[in-house]
Formats: C-alpha cells, sequence, structure tokens
C-alpha cells in the first residue's frame, strides 16, 4: 500500500527552493512571454494599420501558422485598444443578427433582437479591435447574418461606435479545417489583404524583438489634396473604363476575394486618400488597391495613377534639353509616347524637331530601345519640307532613323497620290 508523507514545516513561499513546480513553470513562461518591440519597415503590416486607420473591415488572408492572430494581437497592444476574439464557425446565426427577447407586450413593443455580450462590453468601452477569426470556417447561414455586422456597425438592436475596428482572418480553402468559400456580398465587404511570414522578422522576433504596429501619421496640410487627388484618380480610370464599376468574378473562388464595384471602389477611393496623406509606398498602395477592388482592376488604377503623376507633354516640348524623364521604363515609355502624340495632334516643324531632341535626351539617359517605338512613328510624321534634323544622327545604332524617315516619307508620299 503506497502513503504520502505530509510536511507539517512552515514553507516561505518567498523562498525558491520551496516554491511548486507549477510557480516555477509560471516564471519561466513568463520570462518567455517577454517581447519588445521596434520601428522596422514592413509592407504589409503598414497595409494593415493604414486600412484600420481608414476605418475599413480588413481580412487577412495566410496558411495555418504564418502570424495572423499573432499579429491581431500586437496590433491591439500598440493602439491600446481592448482586443475581442470572435470565431465565427463556433457562433450561430442569430448571436450575429441578435437573439429575440420577448417583452411584456410584443404586439405594442415588438420584439426586440439583444446583442450577445462580447457586442455589449464593446458598446461600453467604446472603442476596441473585433477580431472575427477563422472566417472561411464559417457556414453560409453565419456568413449571411455576418454581413450586417461588417458593413453597418450592428449586431441585433445594438450599432458599434465609431472607435471599434473590424479585422478578421482567414485560411484558403485548401488548408481550412472544413472550409467554405466567402460569398460575395461578404467578400466584397472587406479590403483582402494576403499575409505571409518574413523570415527576418520570425527570427528577431523569435529573438524577443518583434515589429511595432502603428497608425500612419496623416500631413494635416495634405488632407484637401489627397482627397482630391483619390476622387480624380478614380474617376478617371472609371470614365475611361465603365465596365469596371461592377464586374463580379464568374468563378466561385475569385467571388470570394476582392472584386470591384461601387461599395469597392468607394473603399478603393478612400484608401487612395489615407495612402497619400500618409506618404505611403507604392508597394502599400498596390496591396491596398488590389486588396478592394482585385488584381486586374487595382493594376489599371495604379497605371493611371502613374500616368497622373507624369510630366505635361507640352512642356517637354518647350525644353526637350532640360526634361527629366521618369525612371521606370514603362512610364518613360508612356511619355516619349504621349510627346509623340502632342506632335501628331499639332504637327509643325519645330515641334517635330523638339521630339527628336527629347527622344536622343531619353537614349542618353535610359534604355536606348524604349526609344525605337516612338522614334518609328515621329518619323512617319514627317512632311516632305521637313530636313531630318541632325540629332537624329546621335541615334545611330538604335535605328537607322534617316534612312527610316526618307522611306516612309516617300511611301507617304505615293499612297497620297495614289488616293488621288
Amino acid at each position: 500500500m503506497t502513503t504520502y508523507a505530509h510536511s507539517t514545516a512552515a514553507v516561505d513561499p518567498a523562498d525558491p527552493a520551496h516554491a511548486s513546480a507549477l510557480e516555477v513553470a509560471g516564471r519561466l513562461l513568463s520570462l518567455l512571454g517577454e517581447t519588445t518591440t521596434e520601428p522596422r519597415p514592413d509592407t504589409q503590416l503598414e497595409a494593415l494599420t493604414l486600412a484600420v486607420a481608414a476605418d475599413l473591415p480588413v481580412l487577412l488572408w495566410g496558411e495555418p501558422g504564418v502570424g495572423k492572430t499573432a499579429a491581431l494581437t500586437q496590433l491591439a497592444a500598440s493602439l491600446e485598444l481592448p482586443l475581442t476574439t470572435v470565431i465565427a464557425s463556433v457562433h450561430e446565426p442569430s448571436d450575429f443578427s441578435g437573439l429575440p427577447v420577448v417583452g411584456d407586450d410584443p404586439a405594442v413593443q415588438g420584439v426586440p433582437m439583444a446583442p450577445p455580450d462580447w457586442a455589449v462590453r464593446l458598446v461600453r468601452a467604446g472603442r476596441g479591435l473585433l477580431f472575427l477569426d477563422e472566417l472561411s470556417t464559417a457556414p453560409p447561414a453565419v456568413q449571411a447574418a455576418l454581413l450586417r455586422l461588417v458593413l453597418e456597425r450592428r449586431i441585433g438592436a445594438l450599432r458599434l461606435p465609431p472607435g471599434v475596428r473590424i479585422v478578421a482572418a482567414a485560411n484558403p480553402r485548401a488548408s481550412a479545417a472544413d472550409g467554405w468559400e466567402l460569398s460575395p456580398p461578404l467578400a466584397n465587404r472587406f479590403v483582402h489583404l494576403p499575409w505571409a511570414h518574413d523570415h527576418d522578422v520570425v527570427v528577431r522576433g523569435l529573438g524577443g524583438t518583434w515589429p511595432r504596429a502603428t497608425l500612419p501619421r496623416l500631413d494635416a496640410e495634405k488632407l484637401p489634396e489627397a482627397v482630391a487627388h483619390a476622387r480624380r484618380a478614380v474617376c478617371g480610370l472609371l470614365s475611361a473604363r465603365p465596365g469596371l464599376v461592377h464586374r463580379l468574378p464568374t468563378g466561385e473562388t475569385r467571388r470570394g476575394g476582392a472584386w470591384p464595384s461601387p461599395r469597392s471602389w468607394e473603399s478603393t477611393l478612400r484608401l487612395i486618400a489615407f495612402a497619400t496623406a500618409a506618404g505611403s509606398s507604392r508597394e502599400v498602395l498596390s496591396l491596398l488597391v488590389r486588396g478592394a477592388v482585385g488584381d486586374g482592376p487595382g493594376l489599371e488604377l495604379l497605371a493611371s495613377l502613374d500616368r497622373m503623376d507624369l510630366p505635361d507633354p507640352e512642356e517637354l516640348l518647350v525644353d526637350p534639353a532640360g526634361a527629366a524623364l521618369p525612371e521606370r521604363g514603362d512610364l518613360r515609355q508612356a511619355v516619349l509616347d504621349g510627346v509623340v502624340a502632342a506632335v501628331r495632334k499639332r504637327p509643325e516643324r519645330s515641334r517635330w524637331d523638339a521630339a527628336w531632341a527629347l527622344l536622343v535626351r531619353a537614349v542618353e539617359t535610359g534604355a536606348p530601345d524604349l526609344v525605337v517605338v516612338p522614334a518609328t512613328t515621329l518619323a512617319a510624321l514627317r512632311r516632305e519640307d521637313w530636313d531630318v534634323p541632325a540629332s537624329i544622327e546621335r541615334l545611330t545604332g538604335v535605328v537607322s532613323l534617316s534612312r527610316q524617315a526618307d522611306h516612309v516619307a516617300a511611301r507617304t508620299a505615293v499612297a497620297a497620290k495614289a488616293r488621288r
């Protein structure tokens, strides 16, 4: 028979020698949990904080274990916001639409919809970060109940205060436990951000130092300019491409991601304004724009934004020698094409010569192959009484422009006579 001896001697809790095994384990766990943060460039974290600042619901997509939940926990701590985590898949639809509560006289007072306790706590706090985790495991009925929460911030008869931000996380269907595709109405309410681990961040974080999440600093003097810039960009693109205003994807998987609609374009406009006021990088803006309206429309908008910042072709024709051309090849090509188009619109000998001088400058300061197409087009604009400028000789080796200009002029003259 086993017997157990009990010591009757007095035990000092402060004496390490007499601490229980669990107390020692607790101290070790406490030491392991002691971490610090540091400012560190992180594109995906900056995109997340900017979308949170813009008060738009964000959905982080990533494989299990890449740190989505940890990032949200650290974000809430950095912003000093109480974190409320709700696992959508373990709730019933009534948990988000509200539970009916029958009063004394339902025929007169109606039946109010009581909100869950976590929503009441958020309202009492007046601020907080609502984290909807494992969203891709929520069945369609629960997703439908989430629509009003995500868009209108309403749960039953309760409305969440403006100080509450909503962020969700999901695993791709292939790696989600009993996963579902998101319904198009729910997906269209989020800014979708891919979330992947960064090797250096993980290694340094396991060493005790993680990146610090901070809200972007908005330049108060740039706010009106940022709004005007965002409206000009979105409205300019949609005026030229009306088919992009609303385009529901055909595939079920793509419908569960970002796609263009009037709602998501409004979110995009807000994101551009915030990114402009914060001076965010193009990489951050690209993540946000594509996360709101999808890759195709987002890339078209980014290209449109790039063109908005290009120099005026007329100003370049006035002073080609002092022209500052973009470094990026696609933008430089767009500038040169714009200059040629300006000459075609108003063909004059001086403007034609200035365009050639600009092409020479482009060859001297960048990739020569970008000049070939605009040079060929410019050569075709030559009139019979226009001498080939001496500057073309400096382009020898890129294309044989002198002879090509003569040949094009000859063919143009023959074609004109044949038409007559």
